[in-house]
Parts: C-alpha cells; structure tokens; sequence
C-alpha cells in the first residue's frame, strides 16, 4: 500500500467509532480526492508520508487530536489534521481549532463542496507558504504550534524560514520575555539541522568561572576534580543548533575565544591538545544594545559582526496585539487537565488586548497562570485577570472589540463580542460626574491597589479588589444591574450576591450608582 502512486490527493480517514461510509467514501472522490481508511496509530505512521491531509473524528474531546499531533510529531511528519464532530457540539469545534486543528467539519457532511473547499484550502495554505512541503526528513509541526498570528508576526516568521534555509549566523534581538528562545527552536526547526540537538545555554545564569567550561568543554584531569571528561555545549550540539542566550552578559576575555571557534570552526577542550572540528549553527541572542556595548567597551566589534550575520528583531508583545489572545489560549490548553478545557470571557480578552504588556510574553503566561489559581469552574472572567501593573494607572482608551475569531460562541455571541472593556478605562476619565462624594474612597481603593503589601495579602484579598474594580466600574457604565450583570457574564442573582460579599469585607459600591 505504501508503495502505491495515487494521481488525486491523499487523505487518510481515521474515525475508530464509524467505518467510512459510502456515501463519504463517494463524495471525496466526487471532489477529486483518493481516500484510504485507517485504524491504527502504527497505520498512521505508515502511510502519513504519502497523505495531504488527515480527516479524523473526535467523539468527547480533544485528547484523541492532541495524541495524534504527538504520534506525527515524534515520526518527524507534519501532516495537516482535519477533525470531524458532531454538528451540534461547538465546544468540541472550538477546542478543535485552538489545538492546531486545519479545520473542523461536519461528522455527518457528505457534501462533495464540502470537500472540495477543503481541497482549496489546502492549496490557499501553501500557495502562501514559504516553505517547501513538509517531508519525513523536516518537521513542520513544531513550528505551526508556536503563535505568529499578527502580520508583523508572520512576516517575522517568513523571514525567519528562509534564514533557517541558510548555513549562517543569526542575532535575535529583543526586550525580555518577547519569545527570543522560541525563535531560535523555529529557526533550528525549519533548517536542515531539525534532527540534530537544539542546545540552549544562558550567558548570564552561570558564574564567569564556569562559563568556559560550560562552552568548550574539559578533559579528565585538566583541573583538580575534573574526574572525567567533560563535553561543552559546542560538541553537545554537534550536527544541530547551539543558541547563546544573553550573549551581551559574555566577559570580555571569553568573547575573543568564543570568537576564534566561530572562525576556525573547531575547539580545544580544557587541558587538551588536539583540536575537535566542529558542525555547529549558532543562534544568538541579546536584549541589550550591543553597538552601544561596543562604544562602551563591553563587547568585541569582530565578535559581533561574526554572530550578526543574519539580525532578526523580535517586536515587544504591545507591538504584535493579535499575538495576545491566542498566546493566552495557549498557556492555557498547556495547563489543562482531564480533558477539561478552560474557556476565556471576550471581556477578559478586551482587557488583555488594552494591557500594554511591559513584560511581553513571558507576563502574560503569568497573568494566565494566576487566572487559573483563582479561577474555579474553568472559565476565566475579568475579575480574575492580576496585571503586575494595574488597569487602573493606563491612560484612558476607546471600548475595544474582541476580534471575531478570538471569541467564544455562545447563546448571546453578538453582546459579548461587542463587549467594551469598561473595567480597563480609569474610572475618573469614564465617569467623573461620579467622583465628587466619594472621590478619596476611590483614590484610597485604588492606593490600595498599587500599595498593598505582598507580604500580608493572600489570594482572595486580591482577588476581591480585583472584583471591587470590575463590578464598580460595570455598574456605573451600565443603567441597570441587570444590564450589569449581562455585562459582567453573570446572573443578576450572582451579582447581588457579589456585591453583599464585597460589602461585608467593607468595599464599598456607593460611587457605582
């Protein structure tokens, strides 16, 4: 079966529950496609190198999906996966597609256009690729899991493919915590070195006296306890990548021998004599101004138009805002468990496109990672979204949209996706008729807000402040509780409730009305 040619396109039918029916079975022919059923992960495997595309049904959840990315994953394939379930569970669909799912049908679509446009999406996906079609030799698949959604994103990636195509050097420079070690994992990815080592080494998070040893390497009995040999990153990463994180933070006296193995292309181990021949592609990154570090004679010119071959600048996360939402689905189906997905309120998702993010990626895992502490029913809302810098110090801004494609289907889709994003704005410059009688219990909410001492504040303090601040400005941009409470994402009952919980801890509403 392998070894057959097929002229039409391939696509591999895995549905452990149905048999492939007739009626399907007609319809994918009828649309130009030449199906083959499968049963088996190991068949999967076997036949996925031939196959544009797997159609496969999801019954429950995504676990099924999630198990064959990893199979495909593992065998080096990146075959697109198209995922099947029933018409009437959108949660499923929703998952689907948030799982890297190419797209989700019908179970029960027989439809020959159906398939047809799938066969014209494919084309669409790779008459806009920059790369080749995958091949058993090159894994696409870690690179299609990493987010590049805005289009300074994805002109960053294209460029970043193509870079990876040739034998050079290559600077990442950017603010911390923007994704500089993820660039340097699609650049190993998409390179011909894929199935050699990524080695990663952080120039800062060792003491100086180590780094040497770290980076080249020693021979047995070369200082006393060096017991055996001992490889470094460079011979580690042979045939692969080596990445130098903060490569800035390098001393002096190890830039120029870090430089002479980038030229000679070889290194001597510690207490060694002979020279070991290197293969390695060196990625390197920094988030300090190394021109400046040149003028300031903190770092080798020559070093660094030696790693600079090839200098890609990653954009602060503010600067990317439609890498936002989907970045924060991410960490979330990253931390999800028994096949319970987690579910983001398009209100939350306006309050995090308004965040001006100083801590890029990185902050906003953590924001994510203290949502779910607080979160208990795995439904994330805006009062359990903890900004390292409160909402309340921003600058006042127009009511944002969640994007269309970002939010969540639900009996009400069209209230929630217009949702503006009251909690986000100060409430001085969104009601300031307001302040006058009760502008210093305000002012003293908010003191206490940015004051408060880490030391003697527990979860459920801050998350009620967080609470106080949402509900209060709701309340006050909104003419009734009711609207309020639809607003908010909540029932009116749960509302009053709320708010006699937050007035029995002696935060007051009074100013909301």
């Amino acid at each position: 079966m392998k070894s057959q040619t097929f002229c039409a396109p391939l696509a591999l039918w895995l549905d452990p529950e149905t048999a492939l029916s007739p009626e399907h079975t007609q319809a994918l022919q009828m649309s130009g496609w030449s199906v083959m059923p499968i049963s088996t992960l190991d068949s999967l495997v076997a036949q996925a190198g031939d196959a544009t595309v797997l159609v496969l049904h999801l019954a429950h959840d995504v676990t099924r999906l999630k198990d064959v990315q990893q199979v495909l994953q593992n065998a080096c394939l990146g075959t697109p996966v198209v995922c099947r379930v029933d018409r009437d569970d959108m949660d499923l669909a929703v998952d689907a597609t948030q799982c890297g799912a190419l797209t989700v049908l019908a179970s029960h679509d027989v439809r020959s256009s159906t398939w047809q446009g799938l066969h014209a999406k494919l084309t669409h996906a790779n008459a806009h690729s920059n790369t080749s079609a995958p091949s058993p030799q090159r894994s696409a698949q870690p690179v299609r899991n990493v987010v590049f959604v805005d289009p300074a994103s994805q002109h960053l990636l294209a460029l970043a493919k193509k870079v990876a195509q040739a034998e050079v050097t290559a600077l990442l420079v950017g603010p911390t915590g923007a994704g500089k070690e993820v660039m340097a994992r699609v650049l190993h990815e998409a390179s011909g070195r894929a199935r050699g080592p990524f080695v990663a080494l952080n120039c800062a998070a060792l003491p100086e006296n180590l780094i040497e040893d770290m980076l080249f390497g020693h021979e047995k009995g070369a200082f006393t306890g060096a017991h055996r040999e001992h490889k470094g990153v460079f011979e580690q990463a042979q045939n692969g990548t080596l990445f130098l994180d903060e490569i800035g933070e390098m001393p002096m006296h190890l830039q120029s021998k870090l430089l002479r193995v980038l030229q000679e292309r070889q290194l001597t181990r510690l207490g060694g004599h002979t020279p070991l021949a290197l293969n390695v592609r060196v990625v390197a990154a920094t988030n300090k101004d190394l021109k400046q570090a040149i003028v300031d004679r903190e770092f080798r010119e020559d070093l660094y138009y030696r790693i600079a071959t090839f200098r890609l600048r990653l954009l602060p996360l503010c600067e990317r805002p439609e890498d936002i939402i989907p970045l924060a689905f991410q960490c979330l189906m990253q931390h999800e468990q028994h096949g319970q997905s987690w579910r983001l309120h398009p209100q939350a998702q306006a309050l995090l496109l308004q965040y001006p993010w100083p801590g890029n990626v990185r902050e906003l895992e953590n924001v994510m990672r203290r949502a779910m502490v607080l979160c208990t029913d795995h439904h994330i809302s805006p009062a359990h979204l903890m900004f390292d810098e409160c909402l309340t110090s921003m600058p006042p801004a127009a009511p944002m949209l969640v994007p269309a494609a970002h939010a969540l289907p639900s009996q009400d889709t069209a209230a929630w996706v217009s949702a503006a994003p009251a909690a986000a704005m100060p409430f001085e410059h969104a009601h300031p008729e307001l302040l006058s009688a009760h502008e210093a219990e305000d002012r003293a909410l908010h003191s206490a807000i940015h004051h408060t001492d880490p030391h003697n504040t527990d979860l459920h303090s801050a998350t009620r402040l967080s609470e106080h601040q949402v509900i209060m400005a709701t309340l006050a941009s909104t003419p009734s509780k009711t609207e309020a409470a639809k607003r908010l994402g909540i029932s009116p009952r749960t509302l009053r409730y709320k708010m006699a919980q937050l007035r029995e801890h002696g935060l007051s509403l009074a100013s909301a009305y």
